[in-house]
């Protein structure tokens, strides 16, 4: 009896003394830059509380999206935090997939660049908060300050002048484009062109829902676009990203309409540009309209699923921080969501560019609202080539493209 009592009070000590089940935190977020935040804010995060295990996938955006997107429609309770693009958060809104994150508490202040802040709610703008904004990320323009000093040019105001500009320096100087962008089809052509039709006050899908490329702004906007062909490298319809950056870098363009945040930093390594401190950066020009750059941030939000909300807001909470968002900024260089970090001495000390950048978070224009917005990117871009290799004329282009997208939007 007296082994027996032992033996029970053994087993007693060991289960009460049994490690509980750690608590777990599961994320989906991309990879490359984004993917190096994500990593440091889970190291900080996990420091400050003990005891919790994080799971992180890294993923390209296309791998990103079908992850959870399959994940989203089994219910599947896979993820905790999620990361979208903004274009994909419609769809994700409309089908009921995310948390709403006013009920989880914690709000999603002011602070936050409106734009960015209005396409985290469904419907956008006015509805409840579905994400948080996590990359500010905005298409910017850059032009060589040095060539329009020399050619006695001002700062361009507005497309018109972008095209004029391109003129003038393509014309006196050898081995010089006037401007760079994006001729490949699909999301690289359409990317270029928006800033422009916005800027011409015409859209793509209208606020009713229904295609606008048949008006005469649209047709304005693609013929001032595909004046800036003349003034372009030979092969501009098959460049990309990389050929926009190299001609950029290499100095053999005078302007592009498309420059990112993320390649901003090397402009000005002398190690990778030839022409550091050459190069202003600024918001898109406009034209009818003020500046319309295109919107492309990226948000967090909580499945609807998921297994550990509360703590999944709060990880957001976190990461989202002025103070988290100041240094990933420095840190790893991604683009804040606050307005506060914008102004922030330090960080302007380190990327001269941020008051412009700021100045385009707060006049973008996101993507139309749509849940078909691939389908509408994809005929758009394969017409706006069509165009820009002359087998088109700009007219018919826009017609045809308009028909599609008006039967896509009915799917």
């Amino acid at each position: 009896m007296k082994r027996l009592a032992t033996a029970v009070l053994a087993g007693a000590v060991l289960f009460s003394t049994a490690p509980t089940q750690a608590e777990t935190l599961v994320i989906a977020g991309r990879d490359g830059s984004y993917g190096e935040a994500l990593k440091l804010a889970v190291e900080m995060y996990e420091a400050r509380n003990p005891g919790l295990e994080t799971e992180r996938l890294e993923l390209p955006g296309g791998g990103l999206l079908e992850k959870v997107t399959i994940a989203m429609r089994e219910k599947a309770g896979a993820y905790d935090v999620i990361m979208l693009d903004d274009p994909w958060a419609v769809e994700f809104m409309a089908n009921g997939w995310l948390a709403d994150l006013d009920e989880l508490g914690g709000g999603v202040d002011e602070d936050f660049v409106k734009p960015a802040r209005d396409v985290s709610r469904y419907p956008v703008g006015s509805g409840p908060f579905y994400a948080v904004p996590f990359v500010g990320n905005v298409e910017l323009f850059a032009y060589r300050k040095d060539l329009f000093e020399k050619h006695g040019l001002d700062r361009p105001q507005s497309w018109t002048d972008v095209l004029e500009a391109a003129r003038t320096i393509n014309k006196a100087e050898d081995g010089i484009s006037g401007a760079v962008f994006r001729g490949k089809k699909a999301n690289p052509i359409v990317t270029g062109f928006l800033p422009i039709l916005w800027a011409h006050g015409a859209r793509v899908v209208g606020t009713d829902g229904k295609a606008h490329l048949d008006s005469d702004a649209a047709l304005e906007a693609l013929e001032l676009f595909l004046a800036l062909r003349n003034y372009a490298p030979k092969g501009i319809e098959t460049y990309n990203s990389t050929e926009v950056r190299d001609a950029l870098m290499q100095g053999t363009t005078a302007m592009t309409i498309e420059l990112w945040p993320s390649w901003a930093p090397s402009l000005d390594d002398p190690a990778k540009s030839k022409v550091p401190g050459k190069i202003e950066i600024m918001a898109a020009p406009g034209q009818v309209q003020g500046p319309a750059p295109m919107l492309g941030s990226w948000l967090l939000a909580v499945p609807a699923d998921a297994k550990n909300p509360e703590r999944a807001r709060d990880f957001i909470d976190f990461l989202t921080s002025p103070e988290m968002q100041k240094t990933l900024a420095l840190e790893v260089g991604i683009p804040p969501t606050r307005a506060s970090v914008y102004k922030d001495a330090e960080v302007i000390d380190r990327y001269r560019w941020y008051p412009a950048q700021v100045e385009a978070l707060q006049n973008a224009q996101p993507r139309p609202r749509i849940t078909q917005w691939s389908r509408v990117e994809a005929i758009l871009g394969d017409y706006l080539q069509l165009a820009l290799i002359g087998e088109m004329e700009p007219k018919d282009a826009l017609e045809e493209a308009n028909g599609k997208i008006a039967r896509a939007l009915t799917r």
